[in-house]
Protein backbone atom coordinates (compact mmCIF):
# COMPACT_ATOMS: atom_id res chain seq x y z
CA UNK A 1 0.00 0.00 0.00
CA UNK A 2 2.69 2.40 0.78
CA UNK A 3 4.35 1.59 -2.62
CA UNK A 4 1.05 2.55 -4.26
CA UNK A 5 1.00 5.73 -2.45
CA UNK A 6 3.73 7.34 -2.61
CA UNK A 7 4.64 6.03 -6.75
CA UNK A 8 1.36 6.74 -7.80
CA UNK A 9 1.94 10.63 -6.16
CA UNK A 10 5.25 10.60 -7.87
CA UNK A 11 4.21 8.99 -10.90
CA UNK A 12 1.40 11.58 -11.35
CA UNK A 13 3.93 14.76 -10.82
CA UNK A 14 6.19 13.20 -13.18
CA UNK A 15 3.19 12.83 -16.03
CA UNK A 16 2.38 15.98 -15.52
CA UNK A 17 5.36 18.07 -15.05
CA UNK A 18 8.50 16.24 -16.77
CA UNK A 19 10.08 17.12 -19.89
CA UNK A 20 11.84 13.73 -20.27
CA UNK A 21 7.94 12.37 -20.55
CA UNK A 22 7.22 11.63 -24.45
CA UNK A 23 4.21 10.08 -25.58
CA UNK A 24 3.94 6.89 -27.75
CA UNK A 25 4.16 9.23 -30.94
CA UNK A 26 7.33 11.01 -31.43
CA UNK A 27 5.85 13.84 -32.28
CA UNK A 28 3.22 14.60 -29.66
CA UNK A 29 4.50 15.93 -25.97
CA UNK A 30 3.24 13.91 -23.08
CA UNK A 31 -0.54 15.10 -21.77
CA UNK A 32 -0.52 17.92 -19.32
CA UNK A 33 -3.81 17.52 -17.29
CA UNK A 34 -3.42 14.98 -14.33
CA UNK A 35 -6.10 12.40 -15.68
CA UNK A 36 -4.83 12.35 -19.27
CA UNK A 37 -1.56 11.37 -17.09
CA UNK A 38 -2.89 8.94 -15.72
CA UNK A 39 -4.19 7.48 -18.61
CA UNK A 40 -0.18 7.65 -20.48
CA UNK A 41 0.77 6.34 -17.57
CA UNK A 42 -1.09 2.70 -17.68
CA UNK A 43 1.25 2.43 -21.67
CA UNK A 44 4.55 3.63 -20.25
CA UNK A 45 7.04 1.88 -18.32
CA UNK A 46 8.94 3.96 -15.83
CA UNK A 47 12.68 3.71 -15.12
CA UNK A 48 13.64 4.76 -11.88
CA UNK A 49 17.50 5.62 -11.78
CA UNK A 50 18.88 6.46 -8.07
CA UNK A 51 22.51 7.62 -7.86
CA UNK A 52 24.56 10.02 -6.25
CA UNK A 53 26.25 13.25 -7.54
CA UNK A 54 29.82 12.60 -5.71
CA UNK A 55 29.57 8.64 -6.65
CA UNK A 56 32.62 7.85 -8.49
CA UNK A 57 30.59 4.63 -10.16
CA UNK A 58 27.13 6.78 -10.81
CA UNK A 59 29.21 9.36 -13.05
CA UNK A 60 30.89 6.82 -15.32
CA UNK A 61 27.57 4.86 -15.83
CA UNK A 62 25.67 8.31 -16.42
CA UNK A 63 28.38 9.25 -19.03
CA UNK A 64 28.16 5.74 -20.79
CA UNK A 65 24.27 6.08 -21.01
CA UNK A 66 24.56 9.68 -22.22
CA UNK A 67 27.27 8.44 -25.13
CA UNK A 68 24.64 5.30 -25.87
CA UNK A 69 22.38 6.28 -29.08
CA UNK A 70 20.04 3.58 -28.46
CA UNK A 71 19.59 4.24 -24.66
CA UNK A 72 19.01 7.88 -25.31
CA UNK A 73 16.45 7.13 -28.09
CA UNK A 74 14.47 4.26 -25.74
CA UNK A 75 14.73 7.00 -22.85
CA UNK A 76 13.04 10.04 -24.88
CA UNK A 77 10.58 7.84 -26.43
CA UNK A 78 9.66 5.13 -24.36
CA UNK A 79 10.14 5.28 -20.94
CA UNK A 80 9.27 7.72 -18.15
CA UNK A 81 12.72 8.83 -16.62
CA UNK A 82 12.97 9.24 -12.88
CA UNK A 83 16.27 10.44 -11.81
CA UNK A 84 16.70 10.09 -7.63
CA UNK A 85 19.55 12.09 -5.91
CA UNK A 86 18.64 11.35 -2.78
CA UNK A 87 18.54 7.90 -1.12
CA UNK A 88 14.98 7.22 -0.07
CA UNK A 89 13.64 5.15 3.16
CA UNK A 90 11.19 3.53 1.22
CA UNK A 91 12.07 -0.40 0.94
CA UNK A 92 10.13 -0.79 -2.04
CA UNK A 93 12.37 1.20 -3.87
CA UNK A 94 15.46 -0.46 -2.00
CA UNK A 95 14.11 -4.44 -2.19
CA UNK A 96 17.85 -5.48 -1.89
CA UNK A 97 19.47 -2.31 0.24
CA UNK A 98 20.62 0.96 -0.56
CA UNK A 99 23.36 1.34 -2.94
CA UNK A 100 24.19 3.28 -6.01
CA UNK A 101 23.92 3.27 -9.14
CA UNK A 102 20.72 1.68 -8.97
CA UNK A 103 18.44 1.42 -12.10
CA UNK A 104 14.77 -0.40 -11.51
CA UNK A 105 12.08 -0.59 -13.63
CA UNK A 106 8.02 -0.33 -12.53
CA UNK A 107 5.20 -0.95 -14.62
CA UNK A 108 1.94 0.98 -14.71
CA UNK A 109 0.78 -1.63 -11.93
CA UNK A 110 2.71 0.82 -9.92
CA UNK A 111 5.32 -2.77 -9.34
CA UNK A 112 9.45 -3.19 -9.13
CA UNK A 113 9.97 -5.30 -11.40
CA UNK A 114 11.94 -8.24 -10.22
CA UNK A 115 12.24 -10.08 -13.21
CA UNK A 116 14.29 -7.15 -15.04
CA UNK A 117 17.75 -6.64 -12.54
CA UNK A 118 21.57 -6.89 -13.79
CA UNK A 119 24.08 -9.18 -13.68
CA UNK A 120 24.98 -8.98 -9.61
CA UNK A 121 23.60 -11.68 -7.23
CA UNK A 122 24.46 -8.75 -4.37
CA UNK A 123 23.12 -5.97 -6.02
CA UNK A 124 20.54 -6.99 -8.25
CA UNK A 125 19.75 -3.52 -9.92
CA UNK A 126 23.28 -1.87 -10.32
CA UNK A 127 25.00 -1.51 -13.92
CA UNK A 128 28.22 -0.80 -14.41
CA UNK A 129 29.27 0.75 -17.99
CA UNK A 130 30.81 -2.40 -19.44
CA UNK A 131 26.82 -3.20 -19.00
CA UNK A 132 25.38 -1.09 -21.21
CA UNK A 133 24.19 -3.96 -23.81
CA UNK A 134 22.73 -6.01 -20.94
CA UNK A 135 20.68 -2.44 -19.89
CA UNK A 136 19.59 -1.74 -23.26
CA UNK A 137 18.21 -5.48 -23.58
CA UNK A 138 16.27 -4.77 -19.95
CA UNK A 139 15.04 -1.89 -21.78
CA UNK A 140 13.71 -3.74 -24.50
CA UNK A 141 12.59 -6.28 -22.13
CA UNK A 142 10.60 -3.86 -20.36
CA UNK A 143 8.69 -2.64 -23.22
CA UNK A 144 8.21 -5.83 -24.35
CA UNK A 145 6.54 -6.77 -21.02
CA UNK A 146 4.19 -3.76 -21.26
CA UNK A 147 3.24 -4.71 -24.43
CA UNK A 148 2.12 -8.23 -23.40
CA UNK A 149 0.94 -7.72 -20.06
CA UNK A 150 -1.74 -4.72 -20.67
Amino acid sequence: IMLHSTLALSLLLIAVSSNLAMAIKKEKRAPQTLSRGTIYLLYVPLMVIHHLEDCQYCQALKKAFAENEEIQEMAQNNFIMLNLMHETTDKNLSPDGQYVPRIMFVDPSLTVRADITGRYSNRLYTYEPQDIPFLIENMKKALRLIQTEL
